[in-house]
Order: C-alpha cells, then structure tokens, then sequence
C-alpha cells in the first residue's frame, strides 16, 4: 500500500465538526490502496472534548505525536470561558470586555497565522525521521489551524515528498478573520502565507466550489472539491417526537439569528392554536445569549429547549427524531461558500431541512438537487411562512418527510474513493 501521512491538529478526543473529516478519510483510505499515518499533538488544548470519537479509531493505524506549545492554556488563567470561545472561533461582535478586545488583538497580530504556530517547527525536525522510516511519499496537511500547512511547506522543502494541502474553511476571507482587530502589516502577513500554502502546495483540496473559485484567483495549481459528508449507521427506526420540533444543532452564534424565522414562528403561534400547542424550538450546544434574546423578546420563550453540547452519537439520535432540523448562516456574502458539516448529517437523517442563509449560498443548490429540505435567505417571509404552514399540515397528518436522492454522493466512503484518486 501506498503510505500517506495526515497531519491535523484535530483528533479524537477532540469533539466539534473539525475532527470528523479527517477521522473519517482514515477510516476508508485502506479500502482504496493507500495507509494512512497520523501525525497529531500529544498534549493539545481542545476547546470540545466528545470520547466517543475515539471508538471510530481504526485499531492498526500508525499515529505519531509530538509536544505542542499551547498560548490558549496561558490565556485561560485569565478567562477559561472567553479562552475556549475565541480559541473554537467563536467572536461575539457585542458586548466584549477590555479582557477580550485585548485577547483579540494579541490573537490576531502576534500569533500568526494562528496560536498553534509553535508547534510548526518541532513538527518539521520530528517527522524527518518519520518520513524516512515509514518511506512517506505523501503528506497531506488540514487546517484550520493553518499554521499546520506551513509543516507542509518545510517539510516539501527538506524532502521532496508530494504535499497536499487541505482547507475545511477558507483562510483570510472566512467570518471571523475580520474580527481579530488585525493591524495592516499582520493582514498583509496572513496574506502572504495564505499565498505561500497555496502556490507551494502540489494540490490543494476544499470543501466548496466558492473556495475554490476564491483560490483560483490566487494559484494555478490543481485545486479539487471534496466536501464533508455523513457517515451514520442507521440502526433500528426512531419514532419521532410528538411534539413539532425544529431542532438546531451545533453553535447557533450572534451572526447566525434570523429573526426572520423568530418572526414567522411568533405569527404562526398567534395564529394557529396546535402550532401553539405543539411547536418546540431545541438548541444543541452553544447558543448565543444575543439569539436567545431575540428569541425571547419574540414571544417564543415558552418554546425553547436548550439542552447544550451533546456527544456526536446523542446528535446523530436528536437529529433523526426531530420533526424538523434548523440550518443556518450568517448573512454575508463571504458566507455564500460555507458548507456546514452538519448538512450532510442531516440529509443522512432524512428530516425536512430548513436553512437561512445568504443570498447564492451554495448549500441552497444542494439541498434542491438532493430534495432534502427548503433553503432562504434573511429576506423571506410569505414562502418560509408557507413552507413551515405546509409542513406543520404534514406533521398533523404524521406524513412529514423528504423523497431525498443523490444523497450517496456525500457519503464519507464515497468522498473518501474521491480523495484516493486526487492522492
């Protein structure tokens, strides 16, 4: 078998939507002629911790670790809390303490490209005797963090294997890079290294057709889309919940608050005694206190359920009883390419999607090729009121569903045949 080797910041048992696309592409790649060696940290700082991860571990594989410097571990003697949010991405806009506008701006211009920066060059000394042992003639590095490209970048230097880079999200256009009160020269800086991955890189692999044209414009070398995908198992069938449940899972943050939806439910309820009666709002993991103060000045108060982080298998199980499942972005047009991991999972579950997102997101088209829900942007009105009144109908008459198809396409084998070939 060819050997590849995978170098991720994040790994089992490390929760959140970050660890799963690497943690799935090792599961498969055997099937398709190629082992896989992971090269992960030995002490990391993960701001989500799911154990069960660590079941999906194939038992064979070959991981390498290495220390790992960790600044967050430091910050958090100040603030745990703050720490953990910025550390996962997670930027509130409103309302931030001296503590945090500090915290921000030290994490954006000292710590570039990001605050696992020092981990970059022990990795490079400790995997030239890797490379040279297990006879790696691919290295494939993930980011976010995206300093873990830059291993990429040395070790092709020193050793002239093929380096593939692979971007989950985008770099210096993703949402919360604007927000780290960068100074012109620290811009510029992640610029330049955004630059330097992907002109370097043999191949370059994204998870959006927008990133990739967003690339294009900056390298001529091969760029690949392979999204994220699902993986469930579906065991016995699981009855649904009685109640008209909207689910929501994952962090539902201060950009990502369509009120637009808060005001059709709110009319709704006025409107309709069962819709009354039966609608249940149900939020899995972070929920942002500026959407659930908007939720609430809705009049929707008495309808929220928020049960907070959950263990990826207990997500599986919410998603796959809820009568509904809640998808949303925040409105810009630098969102229009973010394809969230929990699309395809909730496709897998095959419960009606309804998304808010930006005008052109990309997901809008998937969701209409596969037949798994309705997507709208910040604007609608009459047609969400309409679709959510015509689902309501179905849920009173227990025929609430999807006729979802193509949905293969987006399974984590299948994803995995793709990258197989890419390699």
């Amino acid at each position: 078998m060819r050997k590849v080797l995978v170098i991720t910041y994040y790994w089992p048992p490390a929760g959140g939507p970050g660890v799963q696309r690497w943690l799935k592409f090792v599961k498969y790649l055997r099937d398709f002629g190629i082992e896989p060696i992971v090269y992960i940290p030995e002490n990391p700082n993960y701001p989500i911790v799911d154990q069960t991860f660590e079941n999906e571990i194939p038992d064979d594989v070959t991981i390498y670790k290495n220390r790992i410097f960790e600044p967050y571990r430091i910050a958090s003697l100040f603030s745990k809390k703050k720490t953990k949010r910025i550390s996962s991405g997670i930027i509130q806009t409103k309302n931030q303490s001296i503590l945090e506008k500090i915290m921000l701006a030290i994490r954006g211009n000292f710590f570039i490209p990001d605050a696992r920066k020092y981990w970059v060059r022990p990795s490079v000394k400790f995997l030239h005797g890797v490379i040279e042992k297990e006879g790696i003639e691919t290295v494939i590095t993930t980011g976010p963090p995206h300093s873990v490209h830059l291993i990429g970048h040395y070790l092709k230097e020193f050793k002239k294997v093929q380096w593939i880079a692979d971007f989950r999200d985008p770099w210096t256009t993703i949402g919360y890079h604007k927000k780290l009160k960068l100074t012109a020269m620290a811009a510029n800086r992640h610029k330049e290294l955004e630059q330097l991955v992907l002109t370097n890189a043999d191949k370059i692999v994204v998870t959006s057709a927008t990133t990739k044209k967003e690339f294009e414009e900056i390298t001529k070398q091969p760029i690949k889309v392979i999204t994220n995908g699902f993986d469930t198992v579906l065991g016995s069938p699981v009855r649904l919940d009685e109640k008209f449940t909207i689910s929501h899972i994952g962090s539902m943050l201060s950009g990502r608050n369509p009120e637009n939806l808060w005001k059709v439910l709110t009319e709704l309820i006025s409107e309709n005694a069962a819709f009354k009666k039966t609608l249940r709002l149900q939020f899995l993991g972070v929920l942002s206190d500026d959407v659930l103060q908007t939720i609430t000045k809705m009049g929707l108060a008495a309808h929220i359920d928020v049960i907070g982080y959950v263990s990826h298998d207990e997500a599986i199980h919410y998603q796959q009883k809820s009568q509904v499942l809640l998808l949303a972005e925040i409105n810009s047009e630098e969102t229009q390419g973010i394809i969230p991991g929990k699309l395809f999972e909730y496709m897998a579950a095959e419960r009606p999607i309804l998304g808010i997102g930006p005008e052109n997101w990309e997901v809008a088209q998937m969701v209409a090729d596969t037949k798994t829900g309705a997507i709208f942007d910040y604007s609608a009105h009459f047609q969400l009121k309409n679709v959510l009144l015509n689902w309501f109908e179905q849920y009173q008459k227990k025929q609430l569903s999807v006729s979802s198809m193509h949905t293969n396409q987006y399974s984590r084998r299948e994803l995995t045949r793709k990258l197989a070939e890419y390699i």
